[in-house]
């Protein structure tokens, strides 16, 4: 770190967790590339504009013209980008103007901002900051999609008995977090008297209304809040315009099929679980092109952010929520010590509210026929244990190749016990191994002979949880025209050396990307590809996603119900410090539910996914609420266990792959009645 006193920087390596360090001592160069593939970095408005104008009028660059020192460029200055944080306080207090950096919002010790590199970099050097981070970055779901022709689901597909008592969610709140646009339009949202069923949805990537700023007790400054007259009167204007409610009232993402349309269809539609309650939408925005994305966040401090709207809104409403997630991100250490898991179990802590999260499509451990690759995004985890001092475990990390060329920044954490000590190395398909880099050191964007990036970081006593990290980036020649290639392809090893064993058990997680064609490099095509741990190194278990292990949220598995079975797909627990998630299996294949953005001849569309059975328990326990308004997230999260039925052939034991077993709505609705009443014995 260039130009700065060797107390700051001793402030700063032990404050700056890995990937933050790594993009601070960033070209700027490298930066404006690496902020279309990094959901937590944007640049500043000037040097958008700059590179927007490069992208327009720079020639494509011969590799064979890129020289090496100019790869190595570093800039005497810091990095010009604008980095997405959550910042660990010493302490509680309300410190929104933080050393005059203001926080955008504060949840208990734990903050979010965006900031400059500079900026960020000061922040971290604050006294009463204990540690930054960026925020993870969240992947677009992509659920597998039914074929053939789909016709409206039965009403009594979702009926729960109790009508008398819940309502089906009568004065309750269902809040859904999504991407894909919500058609507010549709006819499985629209009441016959009142227009629309949605109350409220704010897009983050708005522009078209004024966004939620300075209003209940939240204020964040950027998207679009639009509210139930301004989307009734598009819904007026429809049938005179002859133009969809929607494009009236548009939204920054309004795709096909939208995902966030099925999501809510399922947890709050007039065929949905909860089909009386108010809906509430909150769409993340995560551009589909690289010149957006280069502008935008999309990582989980906007999740922590929409946590934050949803609740505001309810208080305003005074009515109780509940919450669905039905996104993922993968890294972090899998126990509760992310910053978003904080975030939302902080927010849980009073009754009336609830929030379900998807557990996870990452449990394909092998293909089931010859053209099926969903064991792709399976393999993820691996873990196993370094049994004595000077022994070695290897770990074998495929990146893709053939003709398809990898152009993300890959990801390895390796998370093990603060009694133990590894070393670690590297060795790249093809080449020879790096140094032994011990605990306490790094390597930062070291350029190998083939052409990749690596930064490797052992750090010790990680501050959210005590433990060590190793965490691995392999990064392609983030230099603007180079064109030449992406990550080199092949069978990487991460090597771990055991210095000092007292336990030496280790688990790894992949950062995971979801597949995202980008351009042609000669004759291969560019894509984000998910790297995948190779077969000897796979372990299938513990790929719940990072967001369904707080303490507190529903972690939910996909039953498919045809099947008698949980989906193969459906991710497997337990946490890394061995809590039991998911929590409960709901039925999440071959839901059929609303198409958003469609038209009215293909209003229903089928697909499948925990994506799809998260939104069964968010309605669920918005019945449940609207029984027993006192009920806390963790009570609710008891009885749907103490409920749940095995699957055949098993018993009551907490499974891996199906929680506590099937989900069983009458028995909950009962179950929550009964909470808080009880008999004196005489």
């Amino acid at each position: 770190m260039k130009g700065r006193s060797a107390g700051l920087e001793a402030k700063l390596a032990q404050r700056l967790q890995p990937k933050l360090r790594m993009v601070a001592n960033g070209d700027t160069e490298v930066n404006v590339l690496r902020a279309e593939r990094c959901s937590a970095v944007a640049l500043t408005p000037q040097r958008a504009e700059k590179a927007k104008a490069q992208r327009r009028v720079s020639p494509r660059v011969d590799p064979a013209e890129i020289t090496s020192s100019a790869l190595r460029k570093k800039l005497t200055e810091t990095a010009d980008a604008i980095v997405s944080l959550f910042v660990q306080l010493d302490d509680d207090r309300d410190v929104r103007g933080l050393d005059q950096t203001p926080l955008t919002a504060v949840k208990g010790a734990v903050g979010t901002a965006e900031l400059p590199v500079k900026k960020a970099l000061e922040l971290a050097a604050s006294d009463r900051v204990a540690f930054a981070e960026l925020g993870q970055p969240l992947v677009i779901p992509v659920p597998d999609l039914a074929t053939g022709s789909v016709t409206a689901p039965a009403t009594a597909n979702r009926r729960v008995a109790g009508r008398a008592r819940h309502k089906y969610g009568a004065g309750v709140l269902i809040g859904l977090i999504d991407v894909g646009g919500f058609d507010f339009a549709h006819p499985d949202f629209l009441d016959r008297s009142s227009g629309t069923r949605f109350l409220r949805i704010w897009d983050q990537g708005g522009v078209s209304r004024p966004s939620p700023a300075k209003c209940r007790t939240v204020s964040f400054d950027y998207g679009a809040e639009i509210r139930q007259d301004e989307m009734n009167a598009a819904i007026r204007a429809s049938a005179v315009q002859g133009l969809p409610a929607t494009e009236l009232e548009p939204q920054s993402n309004m795709s096909p099929g939208s995902h966030g349309t099925h999501v809510a269809s399922i947890a709050a539609g007039n065929r949905g679980v909860c089909r009386n309650a108010g809906i509430v939408g909150v769409l993340i925005s995560i551009p589909n092109d690289e010149i957006s994305r280069r502008n935008s966040f999309y990582d989980s401090t906007r999740l922590a952010h929409a946590v934050d709207y949803l609740l505001a809104v309810a208080d305003e409403l005074k009515q109780e929520i509940s919450i669905n997630i039905s996104l993922g991100t993968n890294g972090h250490a899998h126990d509760d010590s992310a910053p978003i898991n904080r975030w939302i179990d902080a927010s849980l802590t009073r009754p009336g509210r609830s929030i379900c999260v998807a557990a996870g499509n990452a449990g394909q451990e092998r293909a089931e026929a010859d053209d099926d690759f969903g064991w792709i995004m399976g393999r993820v985890h691996t873990s196993g244990q370094v049994t004595a001092r000077e022994l070695v475990s290897d770990i074998a990390w495929t990146v893709v190749g053939n003709t398809v060329t990898d152009v993300s920044e890959n990801e390895l954490e390796i998370w093990y016990g603060p009694q133990d000590r590894f070393a670690v190395q590297v060795k790249p398909p093809g080449g020879d191994w790096t140094e032994q880099v011990r605990p306490g050191e790094f390597i930062e964007n070291r350029e190998l002979s083939n052409g990749t990036y690596l930064c490797v970081y052992n750090q010790r006593y990680h501050p959210a949880n005590g433990s060590n990290l190793i965490a691995v980036y392999l990064s392609p020649p983030l230099l603007e025209g180079a064109g030449s290639g992406g990550v080199a392809a092949g069978e990487w090893l991460v090597r771990l050396h055991g210095e000092e064993i007292r336990n030496g058990s280790y688990d790894g997680w992949i950062e995971r990307d979801d597949p995202r064609k980008m351009r042609r490099i000669g004759d291969q095509e560019a894509w984000e590809f998910p790297s995948f741990f190779s077969e000897g190194s796979f372990v299938d278990r513990s790929t719940v996603s990072t967001l369904a292990c707080a303490q507190r949220v529903i972690s939910v598995a996909n039953l498919d119900v045809e099947a008698r079975r949980i989906a193969i797909t459906s991710s497997q627990g337990p946490t890394r410090d061995g809590r039991e998630k998911p929590d409960v299996a709901a039925p999440g294949s071959k839901i059929v539910a609303a198409n958003g953005f469609a038209g009215k001849t293909e209003a229903w569309i089928a697909m499948s996914g925990t994506s799809m059975a998260a939104p069964y328990i968010a309605g669920l326990a918005g019945l449940m609420l609207a029984v027993n308004p006192t009920l806390t997230a963790a009570q609710i999260g008891g009885i749907l266990r103490r409920t749940a039925r095995p699957l055949p052939g098993s018993d009551f034991r907490w499974r891996d792959d199906a929680g506590a077993g099937a989900v069983d709505p009458d028995r909950c609705i009962t179950e929550a009645a009964s909470v808080g009443t009880s008999t004196e014995l005489r």
